[in-house]
């Protein structure tokens, strides 16, 4: 067993995965696993830049994670950036605040590094399971980017394109420092159009319709999977490979659209971070759903984190 440490920085949310990993018997035991919403793409898609309240927020959820690593005692700790810190102008600000708290260097990944990690994070556990065909296409729906992978033991065809929870919300459904709640049609028009055309490109790479099975990654893909459960609490291990048909995502997405704030935040497995934005990763994945023809997706809550730590093992 190797201890490892890895942290997956996004738009929207920063996570942590201490685990000891074996790669000689594809074991991998949590230690400690947890998530903050630091909202690290505040603006990023207007300004092109990192606010300094989203850099603030994000730096004290590093100081919490170096604090839980040191504890833990990792060997090793990997630090992935994604699509936030990808795209600011302002992005060495970033490097050097995590570098003076938790020693390493963010490696501000492509998009196809980002979607391959996801894609052995997700399946690694998948594989050889008779009730899932292959190949399997892995979309892994974050805050500023999306991610499709199509594999089968391997990574075939990989693409990364900007359509994602949050930038969506801040383009289409921000105006004047408020959040339309709920969207207008017009609104919700424009976030399709937007996700049709993020589609087509995907497409130009990874030829969707080939896939046997869909697999759905990331916050807003796991709360539509904890809302279609029924869950008065969020449990990772009945919504880990539970599966929502292509009708219930429909129904819940048409429910999201329509709802309130207030709503949506008395939703009991909503997390405060994703009452804003869930209405627009809904609609990313009943997007995909429709163009790909898929009657359900398998929700995984193993995703680039793990993907991460097996990278490190390996």
């Amino acid at each position: 067993m190797k201890r490892v440490a890895a942290i997956d920085c996004g738009t929207n949310s920063i996570r942590l995965l201490v685990a000891d990993a074996n790669p000689a018997t594809g074991e991998l035991k949590d230690l400690d696993r947890r998530m903050q919403i630091v909202r690290l793409g505040q603006g990023v898609d207007r300004t092109g830049r990192l606010a300094p309240e989203a850099l603030d927020r994000t730096f004290a959820a590093c100081r919490e994670y170096a604090a839980v690593i040191k504890g833990l005692g990792a060997e090793q700790i990997r630090f992935v950036a994604t699509s936030a810190s990808r795209d600011a102008e302002n992005r060495e600000d970033f490097v050097r605040g995590v570098v003076d708290i938790l020693g390493v260097e963010p490696e501000v990944i492509t998009g196809d590094q980002e979607a391959e990690f996801s894609f052995n994070g997700a399946t690694k556990e998948l594989t050889g399971r008779a009730d899932l065909s292959k190949p399997f296409l892995v979309v892994d729906i974050g805050g500023g980017s999306t991610e499709f992978v199509l594999g089968d033991d391997h990574v075939r065809a990989a693409r990364s394109v900007d359509v994602g929870c949050v930038r969506m919300t801040e383009r289409h459904l921000l105006h004047g420092g408020e959040i339309s709640d709920p969207p207008t049609p017009g609104q919700i028009t424009a976030i399709k159009a937007d996700i049709a055309s993020a589609l087509d490109r995907a497409e130009e790479t990874v030829p969707l319709s080939e896939a046997a099975t869909l697999v759905g990654l990331a916050g807003s893909v796991t709360t539509v999977a904890a809302i279609a459960l029924g869950l008065d609490h969020y449990d990772s291990e009945v919504i880990h490979h539970s599966r929502v048909s292509l009708a219930k995502v429909r129904e819940i997405t048409g429910d999201l659209l329509s709802s309130t704030h207030a709503e949506r935040a008395a939703i009991p497995v909503m997390h405060p971070g994703r009452v804003d934005v869930i209405a627009a990763g809904a609609l990313v994945l009943l997007s995909i759903m429709e163009r790909m023809g898929a009657e359900e997706v398998v929700v995984s809550e193993h995703d680039i984190l793990d993907g991460i730590a097996w990278s490190i093992a390996d």
